[in-house]
């Protein structure tokens, strides 16, 4: 799913705050950019120094070869020729980000976006809500009078960040919300969405399909997924279990039989749930939920393994 590699990589560009070489993304990463429009740009980096262009292993020295080209050594490859488009780069437009974000979150426009220094902004307003994004969860933890400066009576603070990759629950005592960057927004129509979470005073469901495991309901009988449907798409029982076994390994890849011996089904392998029948084929809804299927799910054919990429960092 173009969207969903999309703001992947986006929340990659933000948390690591540096360029990062063309060569280093991943072929959906890739493909993604032509979604992404102005949100990333193309830059200039350091080049006295570059990935290997043979093996993309080691990054070595450049010089030139005295004959108006330049060359780079690797430990492994040897000398290797160097082409400008060895260095080319990109880079998220942070101004972009603040700007999408704060529209996603209805802040007010007249509320101007603080630089609270240390790679952390306070991007105004919501609804009496100061809301502050970081680059990294360990920053506001560790400095505690960042909350004390945007605080304002009768309103709780929220905080956004990256996902990190040891805190789980919530950081913050009462009265400070944490919004995960990868989770609770997502890149929609050349924008940003926010998902809302369900209300955990509330005793009953009021809906059953709101997300609540990534796009998923809680009961993974439901996925939300604006780019395949308008309204969230319903599952069988067999496809709600086979989704919920992939999620429980967290995004990491694995073989059919772990996720089919999970989920408790006798199928072969997962896609075996979302096959269209020739008796549904123009059907709406198997429609939506094979395409749910081939947009959450990556498959490694030569190596038989399966993985959910939206599962990662996921809550045991």
């Amino acid at each position: 799913m173009a969207a969903h590699d999309a703001w992947a990589l986006v929340c990659r560009l933000f948390a690591g705050g540096t360029p990062v070489l063309r060569a280093m993304l991943s072929p959906r990463e890739v493909a993604a950019l032509s979604v992404l429009g102005k949100a990333v740009r193309p830059t200039v980096v350091d080049q006295s120094f570059v990935l290997c262009p043979h093996c993309q292993q080691h990054r070595a020295q450049v010089w030139g070869d005295g004959r108006g080209g330049r060359m780079c050594r690797c430990p492994d490859c040897g000398p290797v020729a160097v082409e400008a488009a060895d260095g080319a780069a990109l880079a998220l437009d942070e101004d972009w980000l603040h700007q999408k974000m704060r529209l996603a979150l209805g802040i007010e426009s007249r509320d101007g976006i603080d630089d609270l220094g240390g790679e952390v902004w306070r991007l105004g307003d919501a609804r009496r809500s100061p809301v502050l994004l970081a680059r990294d969860l360990a920053r506001v933890l560790h400095e505690p009078a960042l909350l004390d400066r945007v605080r304002v009576a009768g309103g709780h603070i929220r905080v956004i960040t990256p996902r990190p990759s040891t805190t789980r629950g919530s950081p913050f005592g009462a009265g400070v919300e944490w919004l995960v960057l990868e989770e609770r927004f997502m890149f929609y129509g050349g924008g940003i969405t926010f998902i809302p979470s369900t209300p955990a005073a509330t005793p009953a469901v009021a809906n059953p399909a709101a997300p609540v495991n990534g796009p998923f309901s809680a009961d993974f009988k439901w996925a939300t997924l604006p780019d395949i449907s308008s309204t969230p798409i319903r599952f069988t029982d067999g496809q709600a279990k086979v989704f919920e076994a992939l999620w429980s390994f967290k995004g990491e890849a694995t073989t059919a039989d772990r996720i089919m011996q999970r989920a408790g089904l006798d199928s072969a392998k997962p896609s075996d749930l979302f096959k269209i029948k020739a008796k549904d084929k123009g059907k709406p809804e198997p429609a939506a939920q094979h395409a749910a299927y081939v947009a959450l799910v990556v498959t490694q054919q030569r190596a038989g393994l399966y993985s959910m990429p939206c599962a990662a960092g996921a809550l045991a």
